[in-house]
Formats: structure tokens, sequence, C-alpha cells
């Protein structure tokens, strides 16, 4: 059933939905740091596929913030430390802050190039641009914040990464579990 939260046996997991949107962000923000960091040295046919990636990620997680706003996330399983419970939380909603804000920085810094390429999404229909001046200072101050911001998200989702791998491996706890596509209940 799309949208329940499964349990049993002291598992409780994510929604389907919010399973599906969890992977499909992760894979396109992946990439599309991937494309970042390898930018000067690809092909300049490649930007316009960055920027509508980056787009997809920011209607993609606005869905995904909305979707978490109105179904409460599974708990975590009792073994994990107050701090951690803490710390798990304040990295989820630093997600969603960088998870925004990177995309939104990239369409103003790009709005503010003084030389504007078309802003298209995958080459299927155009997008506005942001309304501030086209000044090379401004665009140089959103590219500076969109790249500190993706470094800062790169290292957050290494961060993310190692926490889960540390409840798989060495607490050998279901906490990875419950964001798993296919594993259900348990």
């Amino acid at each position: 059933m799309m949208g329940t939260v499964f349990s049993g046996a002291g598992l409780t997991r994510y929604t389907r939905v919010a399973i599906a949107l969890h992977w499909t962000i992760a894979v396109l923000l992946i990439t599309n740091l991937g494309i970042g960091l390898l930018m000067d040295d690809l092909p300049d046919g490649i930007v316009p596929i960055h920027k509508s990636i980056g787009m997809l990620v920011l209607l993609l997680s606005l869905v995904r913030l909305g979707w978490r706003l109105g179904h409460r996330p599974p708990p975590l399983p009792a073994s994990v430390k107050p701090w951690e419970k803490g710390l798990a939380h304040a990295v989820h909603w630093i997600f969603y802050a960088f998870l925004i804000f990177i995309p939104l920085s990239g369409w103003i810094f790009t709005s503010a190039s003084p030389k504007r390429h078309p802003l298209t999404f995958f080459g299927l229909f155009g997008l506005p641009y942001f309304p501030v001046p086209q000044e090379k200072a401004i665009s140089h101050v959103w590219h500076d914040r969109h790249e500190t911001v993706a470094y800062l998200m790169l290292a957050l989702l290494v961060l993310h990464v190692a926490a889960a791998l540390k409840h798989r491996f060495l607490d050998r706890d279901r906490t990875l579990d419950r964001m798993l596509p296919g594993a259900g209940p348990r």
C-alpha cells in the first residue's frame, strides 16, 4: 500500500514514497556533485544537464520536504544514543536546507551572469531567470556560495554514509533497513 509505514519484529520503515524520493534524490545529487567537481574537465554540453539535474533535485527536494512534514518518520531503534538521535535529526534538516539552497544559488548565479545562456529543463522547456541584476560581481558571489555549500553537502553526505555503515556493521542494528528499498517489513 503506497505511503504506509511498515512495522513488525521491532522494525519500522519509511514510507515507499519517502524511500523512492530519498534514493532518487541521492542518485541525482551524487551525479551532480560529480559533474560539479569535474566541470572544468567535461565538455561544455554537460553544463545544461548539470543545471537541469539541479532543478530536478530542487523540485524533488521540495516534494520530499512536503512529504516529510506530512508523514512522521519511523522512530530510531532504542539502542541509538540520545546524542546520535539529535545529530541525526540535525543532519536531516541540514540536508533539506542544502538540497534547496544549492540549486537555488546555482539558479541565481546563472541569472546574474552577464552572459546568459539558455536555461532549460533538459531542453524540454525554458525556465525563467531570477529577477536579479546581471552583474559579474553578483554572479561571482552566488557562484562561490553555490560551490561552498556543495562542498559542505559532500562532507555531510560522507558523514551520512559513514553513520549508516556504522549502524550496519559496528552497531549491528536495523537503522539502515528503515530506508533500504526492498528490505520489506521484518
